[in-house]
């Protein structure tokens, strides 16, 4: 039997050891080792390294300080300035909250790069604030959900980061990728929400006075500066994406325990067991997926595809469409990360033989996966936004339903139209 069609038969196999309720990071360990054991690979030592080099990589320690950058926001009050400035901004309009919820959304990815953690703090501050003031509660929670999944594709993007060191692509091109995109995504929101303004009986609030916006502003002062250094910081060479993830971290400590003292020495301990509990799922994660996609690797899956795939690869825009309506599928099964673990490095291959952009591919791919996030069954950010915010998963998914058709149609938008990617990056290189 043909090497690559034996890994693509362990691939599906995995979805069965999930099924059957196997941990994620425990499937993906299995599914390489049968992968091993079908095709004659097996070698204890030779697993325990793959293991191993999973973890063993600098530019991944970018993962553990981004988190502990949003677990830093969060407790420090710098997530909820921003909230707060938006507020007084936008507030007063028709359906304001929902702009604030977009506007914060936006913001906040600027600085977090973790949709858990933007879902988490807004569902915290701002679905309370919409039941105050009657705003649909399903309507809010999909809004709450939709805005969060912008985190991992405006820089600082953790995602970016996984796929970078998975792929070898550079994550500082994948980082200036995600600004237009992410802009987008916002400004889309913004028209969904306008739209399904027309049936909700909302009124309009009172103004906030220019001193109490200018106060917002200056409260938030510190919290805007963070995008400010870590992106200029990048861009300007004086640090690389993984130091930026420590400035950040550095920055956020800072701020929370010495500006706004919202933070005391006390709960820093309980920050850091959360980033590190959070870390080490993730880390496990990129354990076992380096042991499967080295078997993957081995089996030259990639190329099995290639020749399935045929004259799909003269037509990359035909090629990109069908991959994507593939991690379509893949993402109602899988989570961001691991999707990114295994089907990055056997997708890529084929993507870069059609002639796609290595950067633009990434970027549709991490857009593709975060989209996921938000898709049932497994949906993360689901999950997040109706457990802080005490609902049904039922009704959170009636929600988001329709910010998801205006996705895709962002999804299909980038397909079509390549250079909405492309030539911000060139322009910003």
């Amino acid at each position: 039997m043909n090497q690559g069609l034996v890994a693509l038969i362990f691939l599906f196999g995995m979805l069965f050891f999930m099924g059957i309720g196997v941990p994620l990071a425990f499937s993906l360990v299995l599914t390489g080792a049968g992968m091993a054991y079908a095709l004659d690979f097996w070698d204890t030592q030779l697993f325990a390294q793959n293991l191993v080099a999973g973890v063993d990589s600098f530019p991944l320690l970018a993962v553990p300080f981004f988190i502990l950058a949003g677990e830093l926001m969060n407790t420090g009050g710098i997530s909820r300035r921003i909230i707060d400035m938006a507020q007084a901004w936008v507030g007063h309009i028709r359906g304001g909250l929902g702009y604030v919820t977009i506007g914060a959304a936006v913001l906040l990815s600027a600085m977090s790069g973790s949709a858990l953690a933007d879902a988490a703090a807004m569902t915290s501050i701002l679905l309370p604030m919409m039941r105050q003031n009657n705003y649909p509660v399903t309507a809010s929670a999909g809004l709450i959900a939709a805005g969060s999944v912008i985190g991992p594709i405006i820089p600082p993007s953790m995602a970016f980061v996984i796929y970078g060191v998975t792929t070898n692509t550079s994550i500082s091109a994948l980082f200036v990728s995600g600004i237009a995109p992410g802009l987008i995504m916002g400004g889309a929101l913004v028209v969904a929400w306008r739209l399904m303004l027309r049936r909700m009986d909302l009124p309009a609030g009172k103004p906030e006075p220019m001193a109490a916006r200018l106060r917002a502003t200056g409260h938030a002062f510190w919290a805007l500066l963070m995008p400010v250094i870590i992106i200029g910081g990048m861009k300007s060479g004086y640090f690389t994406p993984t130091e930026a993830a420590v400035v950040a971290a550095f920055y956020a400590l800072t701020i929370s325990l010495f500006v706004h003292r919202e933070m005391r020495f006390a709960e820093l301990h309980g920050v850091l067991l959360r980033a590190a509990k959070t870390t080490a799922v993730v880390m496990f994660l990129c354990a076992g997926a380096a042991v499967a996609s080295y078997m993957i690797t081995l089996a030259d899956l990639p190329s099995t595809l290639t020749e399935w795939l045929g004259p799909m690869v003269d037509n990359p825009r035909l090629l990109m469409a069908v991959m994507m309506i593939a991690l379509v599928a893949i993402g109602t099964a899988l989570d961001l990360t691991p999707t990114i673990l295994i089907f990055a490095p056997v997708m890529l291959p084929i993507a870069v033989k059609a002639g796609i952009d290595p950067v633009y591919f990434g970027l549709m791919f991490v857009l593709n996966g975060s989209i996921g996030l938000v898709t049932p069954p497994v949906g993360t950010v689901l999950n997040v936004v109706a457990g802080v915010g005490r609902l049904p998963l039922t009704q959170v998914i009636k929600g988001v339903n329709p910010f998801l058709i205006t996705y895709t149609l962002i999804l299909v938008l980038f397909v079509i139209f390549p250079q909405l990617v492309t030539a911000p990056v060139a322009w910003m290189r």
